[in-house]
């Protein structure tokens, strides 16, 4: 038999801690203010996102703070979010609380009864006196639903976590997977970004652990979940961070002839969607002629990732030091528009790559080399080569934008397009032009959006060309 004791008054150790006065029942089930807020914590301000959250808690009577603070940046335990779980069903169900113990941690009583409760196993043992993972906090949290709720998300969830568009960051190797879905099927959490990532190893904030104990504790508080399902073949919300490949390895001080290493630090640097490396040498190393030969060796290496739209490279140094940091940057446009033409750029790109999918033109019957050659077709059939040679027709912006380039701007536009789809690709560059080299079907084929754009129609002859057959041209 589950022994309960009503309203038992209860001391805990926890700075976050669940109110023991009977009215937190009343105020779990009808939803109605037990206290009045009017600042009791010193640490939480009007202006803070978890405000609204702490002061429902504390007016449900559900948290109090210890010497007047409530802490909101801590790390919450596995032992508080026991506690809060275990008082949140037990209050709503039973109007009770489980039965204090004399032995045994403070946290025990809790602990037990959602064991009692079929919420809770062991796995937890021994984890609770130490901040709680996000992913274990949904574990022990998700034991305060009823199977009664209504799961307001379930569809939503469903659908967009099936389609790999949200939650990207949970999977079924993740630990309580199923847990962690339970709270954004019942609105209890919507994730930390726009696409509702969880960050299930990341620890939990007791301003966050409030949010999710408000929205427990009163249904109208739960989040409806507005997410945009795409179309499987979609690539809205990639950005070009994620177009680059690195297995995070790094080489803090690579020579100018160590072009391998170099192209490390470049593939780190892109799949972070960062533009500074920082480097280091032995004192005495970095003079002017070290420093122009490694920018070289990096202005070449990068230009192989040309729809990244960098094309310019500096360095900060100094002689009598031991580092430098390398800023890579775009000689087309201004430093603070970097961002925006990147990402304008990229918008671009996957508005052209859905629309051929919408329209059938691209299907999941075609082989690489025929999903390259739609899209050979239309860089060709959309732009205009500009013999003004203006500089922002050597961007892949400007054909988007313009449907005007010169091989740079078709290049980089091209190669962008196939890196969305998936298609491993880079550049190769003589004298003063620049055209796709990429693997299609395991094989490599030189690809020239350039010389294909004749103004009698597409001359596919320069599409998935041999090597031989490309140089042959000059």
């Amino acid at each position: 038999m589950k022994s309960r004791q009503r309203f038992a008054a209860l001391a805990l150790a926890a700075v976050l801690a669940f109110s023991p006065l009977s009215a937190g029942a009343e105020a779990v089930s009808t939803g109605a203010p037990v206290y009045i807020y009017e600042g009791q914590f010193s640490d939480v301000s009007a202006g803070d996102w978890y405000y609204e959250a702490v002061k429902t808690v504390y007016e449900l009577g559900l948290v109090r703070g210890n010497g007047g603070r409530f802490d909101p940046e801590g790390e919450l335990t596995g032992a508080e979010a026991a506690a809060m779980a275990a008082r949140l069903r037990s209050l709503r169900e039973t109007g009770s609380e489980p039965e204090p113990r004399t032995d045994g941690p403070w946290y025990l009583p809790y602990v037990a009864y959602l064991q009692e409760e079929g919420v809770l196993g062991r796995e937890l043992e021994g984890a609770y006196d130490r901040p709680a993972t996000r992913a274990e906090a949904a574990h022990i949290l998700a034991g305060a639903l009823s199977a009664e709720e209504d799961p307001v998300n379930q569809e939503t969830v469903a659908a967009g976590y099936a389609a790999g568009q949200y939650i990207r960051d949970v999977t079924g190797e993740t630990p309580y997977e199923e847990d962690i879905l339970r709270l954004y099927s019942w609105g209890i959490t919507g994730g930390a970004d726009e696409r509702g990532s969880f960050l299930p190893e990341a620890r939990i904030s007791r301003a966050e652990a409030a949010a999710m104990a408000a929205r427990l504790a009163r249904e109208e508080l739960r989040l409806t979940l507005e997410w945009e399902i795409l179309p499987p073949y979609s690539r809205k919300g990639t950005e070009l961070k994620d177009l680059v490949e690195s297995d995070g390895t790094f080489y803090a001080s690579p020579l100018p002839e160590e072009r391998e290493k170099i192209r490390a630090d470049i593939c780190r640097m892109l799949s972070r969607g960062e533009r500074r490396i920082s480097l280091e040498y032995p004192v005495g190393s970095l003079n002017g002629e070290f420093v122009d030969a490694l920018l070289e060796a990096f202005l070449t290496e990068v230009r192989d990732y040309v729809e990244q739209t960098y094309n310019n490279v500096s360095a900060l140094y100094s002689v009598r030091g031991i580092s430098a940091v390398i800023t890579f940057s775009s000689s087309l446009y201004d430093e603070s528009l970097v961002e925006k033409y990147r990402e304008e750029t990229m918008d671009y790109a996957i508005a052209v790559h859905d629309r051929l999918w919408e329209t059938g033109e691209l299907t999941e019957a075609m082989t690489e080399q025929e999903k390259a050659r739609v899209y050979f077709t239309w860089i060709c059939e959309n732009c205009r080569y500009d013999h003004t040679l203006q500089d922002m027709s050597h961007s892949g912006y400007r054909l988007f934008d313009e449907g005007i380039a010169v091989c740079d701007g078709y290049t980089a536009a091209y190669n962008l397009l196939l890196k969305l789809e998936g298609i491993s690709c880079g550049t190769y560059t003589v004298g003063d032009h620049i055209w796709t080299v990429a693997v299609l079907d395991g094989r490599p084929c030189h690809i020239d959006t350039t010389w294909g754009d004749q103004e009698g129609g597409v001359a596919y002859r320069y599409f998935a060309m041999t090597e031989q057959d490309s140089l042959a041209r000059f």
